[in-house]
């Protein structure tokens, strides 16, 4: 076991039995001829094309793109962290509302939370765009993007979070009743702990999401990697390339999560 790699799947769900394990293997071998024939397919498509040609990809030789496209992505982690930061903050309120509130407060986070969960990201980020400067509340483009994302992603984290509280054993949380610890105070030093541990590889899952909507940041004009992609794709005409470039990014910062969301679901 211990020379058996781990993937995140092995950390959210149980290990699948024998058959299940066949089964997989042969999709998974039938679904990769599929792609690799498909992506041949596009490579070929794209060389006839002439999309291949070297004037798509030599500007990719000077320090001034890479430079570019370095100060789009630290732009779209600035909006990340900090939307994730607000997610947090807003899941937690949301999910203590659910489950320790009154029936007000307990109705209320629900409504919330089916709210954020239910609208599409997309139309919180044209409100806070279009409509919040009609109540005369102006903002930079960094908040018109982060607020619209980490309230979008805020429900979901109150589900994630409640079901890690849901998952606590109930008798840890009589035993500190016993020994005398308010309601509160068991929730936060017993329950909550705990209940983080469990849902730290979701919550990461999470982060994963909340990064890819930052790509939205093209609508208020935030310069994030996207954005900065967009310009070079005008500047170049070399559209397959920049935005192929852009996804190996997006795909390494997702995959180097995936190892951390591994790596702190193991020390559990």
């Amino acid at each position: 076991m211990k020379n058996q790699q781990i993937t995140i799947l092995d950390v959210l769900y149980e290990e699948p039995g024998p058959k299940t394990r066949r089964k997989i293997f042969t999709f998974t071998i039938l679904s990769s001829i599929l792609v690799t024939l498909f992506v041949l397919l596009i490579i070929f498509r794209f060389y006839v094309t002439g999309q291949l040609s070297a004037r798509y990809w030599r500007f990719f030789a000077k320090w001034t793109t890479w430079a570019f496209l370095l100060k789009g992505l630290l732009g779209t982690v600035r909006v990340a962290l900090m939307a994730a930061l607000i997610t947090f903050s807003m899941g937690f309120l949301f999910m203590f509302g659910r489950v320790r509130g009154y029936k007000v407060v307990k109705f209320i986070s629900s409504v919330l939370i089916e709210f954020t969960r239910g609208v599409p990201t997309l139309l919180f980020i044209y409100f806070f765009f279009f409509g919040m400067p009609l109540f005369g509340i102006k903002m930079s483009a960094f908040w018109k993007i982060t607020i619209p994302v980490a309230v979008s992603a805020s429900g979901a984290v109150a589900e994630v979070l409640r079901g890690g509280v849901n998952a606590v054993h109930k008798g840890q949380r009589e035993a500190a009743l016993s020994l005398g610890l308010t309601e509160n105070r068991t929730f936060f030093k017993i329950v909550f702990p705990q209940a983080f541990k469990y849902v730290i590889p979701s919550l990461i899952s999470e982060l994963v999401i909340v990064l890819k909507d930052t790509t939205f940041a093209y609508v208020v004009s935030f310069n994030d990697l996207m954005q900065n992609s967009s310009v070079l794709i005008s500047n170049y005409d070399a559209l397959l390339s920049v935005y192929l470039v852009a996804a190996v990014i997006y795909i390494l910062i997702n995959y180097f999560l995936n190892k951390l969301s591994v790596a702190l679901a193991l020390k559990r």
